[in-house]
């Protein structure tokens, strides 16, 4: 019962200095909102690039000229290296027995315009018509680009949702005929919503055969992704080893010299990502936990004015019996109340402003967890411990014939 009594002095001893703890809760809640907020948005945005880049599919792998580029150097080297084409797909399909299918996509941007609507600058891509089985995306309204669109180089298009709504304004696209610079492109069907990843929309692009693109929109050597996929997911490390040969055979790469292309897993992209994020999430996180810290601070020096305060009500009570264990209790419950009731305001602001501010107006994906909110719980309960202990053991420690002198 004695605890339950402590327990209670303590919360007595808060309401009477509400403002006082007030504003420490204040400090407090303050840094946990800020550390839940972003981790978050953090975790949200992880769970988003695996979505993106696990769409690919686990058997499925990429060959490109560039891969993954870090430096400007590194980008002037592979700059030099001959592009791939659209040429290697019927080797590639011959000389890999792991491989399932092979399809190539192509990249250009464009100025696009419906009627008196325009949109400056849209991405599009060129596929071969197998890509729809190769990669993560639905059908929403139409159908998809099919061989026959590939072979006569159709001038149709099949586009994203954000395309649909700035162009059409509702209205059902199916049919309608846009202009992509100077080429009028036929609507023939509607992608399923992706997404957004790092707060910028997935769903801003235009689809159309690859051989109409490399036709209507020259680049030099018309470069293209190759995109294969593997039979099972077990035989994919197979896969690219036999696509490297080939590549390598048909590229005539000499056997001394490194690979002029890069073969790339979903993994592999991912855990490029996460890599060079991972100073970049330990900076943001670090700013708010050192807010907290100063918090934590300031309980301590409120605790400390607490004991300076109360010297006279500490004497009081060891002269009538209380122990410094009761006494370094009922002000480590006092610090610890106030760390703990800051950081329950902080993880319920910090899970709002993640959720509905930042996931819903600026379109940044949160996904608040477990995680984020034992951090939040733990964050608080270590910094009312450690700053609540140094006050209580002074408070325990003062003499009780000096405190009762105390004026």
């Amino acid at each position: 019962m004695i605890w339950y009594s402590l327990l209670k002095e303590a919360i007595a001893a808060i309401w009477v200095n509400r403002l006082r703890s007030f504003l420490t809760m204040l400090g407090m809640a303050m840094g946990v909102t800020a550390v839940i907020a972003i981790v978050s948005i953090v975790e949200g945005m992880q769970q988003e690039m695996e979505h993106v880049f696990k769409s690919m599919g686990q058997n499925t792998f990429m060959a490109t000229r560039f891969g993954i580029v870090t430096s400007w150097n590194e980008y002037e080297k592979k700059r030099r290296r001959r592009k791939i084409t659209r040429e290697l797909i019927a080797p590639i399909k011959a000389g890999c027995d792991a491989c399932d299918d092979v399809g190539a996509e192509g990249y250009a941007r464009a100025n696009a315009k419906y009627e008196s609507i325009r949109m400056r600058r849209v991405y599009i891509e060129g596929h071969t018509s197998n890509l729809l089985s190769m990669k993560d995306m639905d059908v929403a309204q139409g159908r998809y680009l099919s061989e026959e669109d590939e072979r006569r180089s159709s001038k149709v298009a099949f586009i994203g949702q954000d395309i649909v709504e700035k162009l059409f304004d509702g209205t059902d696209p199916l049919g309608k005929t846009i202009r992509l610079d100077n080429y009028k492109f036929t609507i023939i069907g509607v992608s399923e919503r992706i997404g957004a990843l790092f707060g910028n929309s997935q769903d801003a692009f235009i689809y159309m055969p690859l051989s109409t693109m490399q036709k209507l929109f020259k680049q030099r050597g018309n470069p293209i992704n190759l995109i294969i996929k593997a039979v099972s997911a077990e035989r994919r490390d197979e896969a690219m080893d036999q696509v490297r040969v080939v590549m390598r055979s048909n590229r005539h790469v000499a056997y001394e010299d490194e690979d002029d292309f890069e073969l790339l897993s979903p993994e592999a992209i991912l855990g490029f990502i996460n890599d060079i994020t991972k100073a970049f999430r330990s900076i943001i996180i670090a700013l708010p936990a050192l807010s907290i810290i100063i918090g934590g601070i300031v309980i301590m020096n409120i605790m400390m004015v607490s004991v300076t305060e109360r010297t006279r009500e500490i004497g009081v009570r060891k002269s009538v019996g209380a122990k410094r264990s009761h006494i370094s209790a009922q002000f480590l419950y006092e610090s610890l109340i106030q760390s703990l009731l800051g950081g329950g305001v902080g993880i319920l602001l910090g899970i709002g402003i993640g959720r509905f501010f930042l996931g819903k107006m600026q379109d940044v994906p949160t996904d608040p967890t477990g995680v984020a909110i034992f951090l939040g719980f733990g964050i608080a309960l270590v910094v009312g411990l450690f700053f609540g202990i140094y006050p209580a053991m002074r408070a325990a420690r003062l003499d009780p014939i000096k405190a009762l002198s105390y004026e």
